[in-house]
């Protein structure tokens, strides 16, 4: 017996239907349809990677680079709330207009006597970092509620690791242009004038814009889920032909001059939402996801936006030419390590998430993740010394560094993006979403500015060892934070969202 027809026989009791009866009855036999699905609903492009520019001195360094991760943070929160305000699709595609015109923007940046370059880019970044931080409850919430629930996180994490190949594609598209300009760098005045690295990192931030304006299109024509169209809206009937046409046709259509008839169904309101998430079975979960992605990204992005300062102190691939052919060799050779790095570890934990995420389960993977992590950085951190004393014991480092990017991917990176698009009833789940990963961009701040302020403690990158440490122990407390959160494998977003569903819609 299916759960629809369950819940029929048991909300009847012999009595005679009610209107709202019916309609609730028809809302969750049509969420059943989303669930049931043969395959997926959704069409979502990521947005370009991003990107940075020439070495700077490190409180410079250090601007450019937070600039994103603070935009992010306020867009995840701005946008994760307006698309549970005014809807998934009408949010969608303006986010990636936000990225567009930024990245076109930092690639024709200038300066004057009124504002340096520096300034114009970190202004460029953080708007970036706006519509980068807006794509992340977007994308996840979008892809949660028109997935099936047999696929669901695999679909996700489908999402996600385009993010992977983002990477991949930014180090290759940056090695090739490298290579390009070769004869032009050597050609420079000298190593104080490199006028052609000019050229190399406007063509690179500039050429994000082309994947942007493609997948532009895609989030423009995509429709509205029918859960924010029964559960916001309130519009049971336009909801239940949506899934019927997208099912049947794959297409949409809405009739501007129908009736509208709006159920009596909960709204969202901070009385509301502070009622859901004061009761600890709620609190708890988001409490469990934000400092998961928290604790992840200390780690996350204190390495990866630090990567090739990582590879340059151990000396791997280090060049010992000079001038201007110092210049050349070391931006190569950072193209080169960055691409040992996703396709060592990025790219391959993304696709072991992708294909156990729906067998396994979301918190076992994350549980092994943080597990595997707290072992890894307690050994790079703690064997440091011995780690980069030889040319074999470097080489060892660099696989152990891999290792921790397969499976940051293989584990938190992928699951603190899944869980929370789906654990929170649907009136909330894109703001509760953008609240995990503001949170975990937070930690991406927080990492940045520590590592660029205590990485020289006794002598240039003399405290890396210790950073590795530091890593160490909030990937231990990203083990206790995930024992918070649910597994969602297997379960409708109804019944993961801790609400009675026979009665949602009332008289």
């Amino acid at each position: 017996m299916s759960n629809h027809e369950r819940d029929s026989r048991e909300g009847s009791d012999g009595e005679k239907p009610t209107v709202a009866y019916a309609i609730d009855s028809r809302r969750r036999a049509a969420l059943q349809e989303i669930d049931d699905a043969p395959f997926g609903l959704n069409k979502i492009l990521p947005g370009p990677p991003n990107q940075s520019g020439k070495t700077l001195n490190e409180n410079q360094e250090l601007g450019i680079k937070v600039a994103t991760p603070i935009g992010n943070l306020v867009g995840q929160l701005l946008f994760g709330w307006l698309a549970d305000v005014v809807g998934r699709k009408r949010m969608y595609g303006i986010e990636l207009m936000i990225i567009i015109i930024a990245t076109f923007g930092q690639a024709v940046s200038g300066g004057g006597h009124a504002v340096s370059i520096l300034g114009v880019l970190i202004v460029w970044r953080f708007l970036m970092g706006i519509g980068i931080g807006g794509d992340y409850p977007l994308s996840a919430v979008i892809s949660s509620e028109f997935a099936p629930t047999r696929i669901r996180g695999r679909m996700m994490v489908g999402v996600f690791l385009s993010q992977g190949w983002g990477n991949f594609a930014a180090a290759l598209v940056a090695l090739i242009i490298v290579v390009a300009y070769r004869n032009s760098v050597l050609n420079d005045p000298s190593v104080d004038d490199p006028v052609h690295v000019d050229d190399i990192w406007r063509i690179l931030i500039g050429l994000g814009c082309i994947p942007g304006c493609i997948g532009l299109y895609f989030r423009l024509t995509i429709p509205e889920t029918p859960r924010f169209t029964m559960d916001i809206e309130r519009n049971v009937q336009q909801a239940t032909d949506d899934i019927k046409n997208v099912l049947t046709t794959g297409g949409f259509h809405v009739d501007p001059d129908a009736p509208i008839h709006r159920v009596n169904a909960p709204k969202a309101s901070w009385a509301d939402f502070c009622a859901y998430f004061r009761q600890w079975k709620n609190g708890k979960i988001l409490l469990g996801a934000a400092w998961s992605w928290f604790a992840l990204d200390i780690a996350f992005y204190g390495l990866g936006l630090n990567s090739s300062i990582v590879l340059e102190t151990i000396g791997f691939g280090e060049p010992s030419s000079h001038g201007t052919q110092l210049v050349y060799d070391n931006l190569k050779n950072i193209c080169i390590g960055n691409l040992i790095l996703s396709a060592g570890g990025l790219i391959p934990g993304y696709y072991f998430s992708f294909f156990l995420i729906d067998s396994w389960g979301r918190k076992p993977i994350q549980l092994m993740g943080f597990i595997i992590l707290t072992i890894l950085f307690i050994v790079l951190g703690f064997g440091y010394d011995k780690l980069i004393a030889t040319s074999a014991a470097k080489k060892g480092f660099v696989v152990l560094y891999c290792f921790a990017n397969f499976f940051q991917n293989f584990g938190p990176n992928s699951t603190t993006f899944v869980v929370p698009g789906e654990a929170f009833p649907t009136r909330y789940r894109s703001t509760a979403h953008g609240i995990a990963a503001a949170s975990g961009k937070l930690g991406a701040v927080v990492a940045q500015v520590g590592f660029f302020k205590t990485k020289d403690i006794g002598g240039p990158n003399k405290f890396l060892k210790h950073i590795l440490e530091i890593f160490a122990l909030f990937m231990l407390t990203g083990i206790f934070s995930t024992l918070l959160i649910p597994e969602t494998k297997g379960l409708s977003l109804e019944e993961i969202s801790n609400e009675r569903q026979e009665g949602f819609i009332r008289d």
